[in-house]
């Protein structure tokens, strides 16, 4: 049985090279911050070199950012030995086994020496040919020189022997300055040639505290734990695709021979073409899921080993490498999020059967084509959306504009809830049982008669929007398109249903409550199974309201009656609890697109803004309407909504601006 090979990925397994996928041999860093080994990268610059005859330049293999060696005019196939070598990287490696290190001047030469000390100075490994060499020259002979025993398995020492990282335009001179405009950090000479005239030149040595904190290390390890959570996912699902091929190949098999039976000469042919061109398939499809799984690993271990090299610069390293390797990772988390949007964001499975003739009684007069030919179906498994975590800090909201409604139905309405749609319509649910559509331009256009009660509602895919029916245990989806509303389908529970928010595939998390002062959330698939039923304390029931993170694994739940804001992940496990003196009867909950959370004070008259971890940014009350009710929030726009039960016929919007 043909089994598909996946390297292993593990935690302690170390900092790997992402194009062979084993431990780094001599790695080389190049200016994005990507390692390889030596032998790897000098392989991909010669490939690079066999496509274009007048090589200048070529592509880090991970992020395709455009890169050069130091000195340009020597062959390609020395290119590989003249980036720095990643020392961090080295002393990490020589803590997992022995690492043999060479010196970096000989390599340049195309020698291959083994190193003896290190020069603080120069950031470089020598042998001892040429260490003596650099002690007999009056320039360097004040230059520390340190033996490589006393860095081995010590990336604190590295990091503090390294104050700064140099130039990468400019070799040997250190990083002084970072221009805001361009947001790079460059030396006096970048400074003088390129940004002399730009707006915001920022002096390291001044502001380095500031823009430290500005950067957030925290998160930034948690974005690429995020990507690399992703792509584990992608690798998982190709590898059950492949498993699941062998035992179909066997099923299609099975059927045929229970045919053959009684029509053995005939089916014997066919038997054969299936068994034949199931493997094939299958073959052909293990060789293509390798390749994409390869592409994957490398990726992966890109993300794992800047988060080695991101850890060690962030515990040990000084607050200017810390800064400057954080604008280094932000770098790279765009070009992993771009990368896994390009090729990652769905994966197919292939699926065999067989096409048999309609009428088996004809089977006899049938020609061999026609007997059966092998269908192969690929079914896409759509993976949740990577978003960049950003701290809610960034924000600040801004009050747009009241919008009076001129609904023609209903008499003063109060709206339970309110969402965006795919065209940037809202939609509203009241309590005359109606749901209402709006232009973006918050014009009416049409309703909707409900069979009952809405408790809220969530926009799902495919223009559809479910409504939970309070006090029926049921879920309308109603399909919108156009200025049409149309009932698709409705789901029944054992539950009571209130709050709702989409979970993605057509899944919902519905929240209800049960009995003796307790409310419980779960999960409704498209069919209408229930699934992650968990319980939570509420005291007197009021309607309280769900949403989720944008990569939905987390649960917001609104507790009315108790003045909290509830936190738990999908297992039903409480991660935090938001209870604060002035969050009174809290109502709308909703999650912008850097997974910031606003829940809605309906008795206390504000907005609370948190951040993922449930601590609080900001309270909003200015231009807060009396008695809000209801949140919604256009991510692409970053514009928030909100109604109101005060002055029913008002919404108040807001801008969502990054400070």
């Amino acid at each position: 049985m043909l089994m598909m090979a996946t390297a292993k990925i593990d935690q302690e397994d170390g900092p790997c090279c992402p194009i062979c996928l084993e431990q780094f041999n001599i790695p080389k860093q190049l200016p994005c911050a990507h390692s390889f080994c030596e032998k790897c990268l000098q392989s991909h610059i010669t490939t690079e070199a066999t496509k274009c005859k007048t090589l200048r330049c070529i592509q880090c293999p991970i992020c395709r950012n455009s890169t050069s060696p130091s000195i340009k005019d020597r062959p390609t196939s020395e290119w590989a030995s003249l980036f720095p070598t990643n020392i961090v990287l080295q002393s990490v490696l020589a803590t997992k086994s022995k690492v043999d290190r060479m010196c970096d001047a000989c390599n340049l030469e195309g020698v291959s020496v083994p190193a003896g000390g290190f020069c603080v100075v120069c950031k470089e490994v020598m042998c001892a040919d040429c260490l003596k060499f650099h002690r007999k020259q009056k320039m360097l002979k004040d230059h520390a020189i340190l033996a490589l025993d006393e860095l081995a398995c010590n990336p604190e020492n590295v990091l503090k022997l390294a104050e700064g990282f140099t130039c990468s335009e400019h070799h040997g001179e250190d990083i002084k300055y970072y221009c805001e405009d361009h947001k790079v950090p460059c030396c006096g000479t970048c400074f003088f040639q390129d940004h002399k005239i730009c707006f915001k030149v920022i002096d390291l040595k001044e502001e380095l505290p500031t823009l430290l904190r500005k950067c957030m290390p925290e998160e930034i390890i948690a974005n690429m734990k995020n990507i690399e959570m992703h792509l584990k996912k992608f690798v998982e699902i190709n590898e059950i695709c492949v498993n699941n091929l062998q035992p179909q190949v066997a099923r299609m098999t099975d059927q045929i021979r229970e045919i053959k039976k009684k029509i053995n000469i005939i089916l014997y042919e066919l038997e054969e073409r299936v068994r034949t061109e199931g493997n094939r398939i299958y073959k052909e499809e293990v060789i293509r899921k390798q390749e994409e799984n390869h592409q994957c690993l490398s990726i992966i271990h890109a993300v794992k080993n800047s988060h080695y090299l991101f850890e060690a610069v962030n515990k040990y390293g000084s607050n200017l490498q810390k800064f400057l390797m954080a604008e280094k990772m932000k770098s790279q988390l765009h070009s992993y999020c771009n990368l896994v949007g390009e090729k990652y964001e769905k994966t197919e499975t292939m699926t065999f059967e067989v096409n048999f003739a309609h009428s088996i009684q004809s089977i006899l007069s049938l020609s061999l084509p026609e007997l059966g030919t092998v269908a192969t179906t690929a079914i896409y498994n759509t993976l949740p959306l990577i978003y960049l975590r950003r701290p809610a800090k960034n924000y600040q909201v801004e009050k747009v504009d009241v919008i009076d409604l001129q609904v023609p139905i209903g008499n003063n309405p109060c709206y339970f809830d309110i969402t965006f749609l795919p065209d940037d319509k809202l939609m509203l649910a009241d309590d005359n049982n109606q749901c209402i559509l709006l232009s973006s331009a918050y014009q009416f256009i049409t309703s909707y008669s409900l069979p009952g009660k809405p408790g809220n509602i969530c926009g799902l895919e495919d223009q559809e929007v479910a409504v939970s029916l309070l006090n029926q245990n049921k879920i309308l989806i109603l399909s919108v398109v156009g200025d049409v509303f149309t009932p698709v389908r409705r789901i029944v529970t054992n539950y009571n249903c209130n709050g709702i928010a989409a979970a993605g595939n057509g899944e919902m998390v519905v929240n209800g409550y049960c009995n003796n002062n307790k409310s419980q959330w779960f999960l409704v698939t498209k069919k209408g199974d229930v699934k992650y039923l968990h319980q939570y304390d509420s005291q007197n029931y009021k309607d309280n309201y769900v949403a989720l993170n944008n990569m939905k694994t987390r649960v917001y739940v609104s507790v009315y009656n108790m003045n909290s804001l509830l936190c738990f992940d999908m297992d039903g496990r409480k991660q935090f609890t938001y209870s604060p003196d002035n969050l009174r009867g809290p109502s709308g909950v909703a999650v912008d697109r850097h997974d910031n959370i606003y829940v809605i004070g309906h008795i206390s008259g504000n907005i609370h803004q948190l951040c993922t971890d449930g601590s609080v940014f900001q309270v909003i009350t200015s231009g807060v309407p009396k008695c809000p009710l209801a949140i919604c929030i256009h991510k692409s726009k970053d514009m928030l909504v909100i109604t109101n039960t005060s002055n029913r016929t008002k919404l108040h919007s807001y801008q969502l601006k990054l400070i």
